[in-house]
């Protein structure tokens, strides 16, 4: 079936209080040079004391409301992408609609790591071609800073807090969504990055059950190496697309050596290729739309260029998803 979905409108929003790299010398055993040649990393944003993830989200909107002269009065449907939500229940997404005043929208959260906000585009695209929505906001945003062990010197240097919010259009004549592709989920490799509430085990194994997040980064590397490149084809053949035909990729920021990596193996041009850790570090769902927003603010991103977006992680999880930038084109 084809798309009769679009892009119209795009935001973000990251904290106020900067973090650079020599904070982390202070607490842990590392240096700005030892971060950087490592992840690409320099600085990251922290959320404050009391400010949350409902907070990103709303400003993230109201950024989006304001650069693109939209309204989401008439949004049908709020789809939040966090693994770090104010609460177990309400959803944040609910917490968005009473924020914003919108008065006839469902809401959802959903929890697909790092993947989420490309999760969220595949599912704002179908509901809008099945008919069952016409305006879809997608919001992508986490205060991981919350969520880190600071005393794991290889994980805690990489978070940063932060929000992307994307308004998903009905159009009958010029869809923005070429393709899109959830790829196989390998569960078995949740064990690699998780965070424990209840459960002291997965799978028969133990589990270290502090709170918060615990990363097994060179097997989440391997995975992801391996599994993105044949993703990043699998996306753009549905398309009837050869990946050359890609003006933009833009990964999941998750570091630096593991984006390289990608584009050696899949064959794309690392110049061609947007990333947001250099400032905002690995912010989860809201990495893909921070860097999308960066190209569009460096004059990289022109109206009419393909972009790739694909997200990966906890789960272990992947998707993609082939488009054309066309922002505030609709019927």
């Amino acid at each position: 079936m084809q798309s009769k979905a679009t892009i119209t409108a795009l935001g973000t929003y990251t904290p106020e209080r900067v973090v650079d790299n020599d904070y982390f010398e202070s607490i842990v055993d590392t240096s700005d040079e030892w971060i950087v040649q490592r992840t690409g990393i320099r600085e990251r944003r922290f959320a404050g004391e009391q400010e949350f993830t409902s907070d990103l989200c709303v400003a993230a909107t109201e950024q989006l409301m304001r650069q693109y002269n939209q309204s989401v009065d008439d949004v049908d449907m709020i789809i939040v992408s966090t693994t770090t939500p104010d609460y177990a229940f309400p959803s944040v997404a609910s917490r968005v609609q009473a924020r914003l005043g919108i008065p006839h929208t469902g809401a959802i959260d959903l929890n697909a790591t790092c993947a989420g906000f490309v999760y969220g585009l595949c599912m704002a695209n179908a509901l809008i071609t099945a008919g069952m929505n016409r305006k879809v906001l997608v919001i992508g945003a986490e205060t991981l800073t919350k969520a880190t062990d600071y005393k794991d010197r290889t994980s805690c240097i990489l978070f940063g807090d932060g929000a992307g919010a994307a308004l998903v259009e009905y159009t009958e004549d010029a869809p923005g969504f070429l393709s899109t592709y959830i790829g196989p989920t390998q569960g078995e490799g949740g064990i690699h990055l998780y965070r424990t509430r209840h459960s002291a085990q997965m799978d028969g194994q133990p589990l270290t059950d502090h709170g918060l997040m615990v990363q097994n980064g060179r097997e989440v590397y391997r995975w992801a190496v391996k599994t993105v490149p044949s993703g990043m084809h699998a996306v753009t053949q549905q398309a009837g697309l050869p990946l050359s035909d890609v003006d933009w990729f833009i990964p999941h920021s998750a570091n630096a050596r593991m984006i390289e990596t990608i584009c050696e193996k899949s064959g794309f041009p690392l110049e061609k290729t947007l990333m947001s850790l250099e400032k905002y570090g690995n912010t989860s769902s809201a990495t893909i739309p921070l860097a999308l927003e960066i190209g569009i603010r460096e004059e990289k991103v022109q109206e009419g260029d393909t972009l790739l977006l694909y997200g990966f992680g906890g789960g272990l999880v992947h998707a993609g998803v082939l488009m054309k930038w066309a922002p505030g084109q609709k019927d």
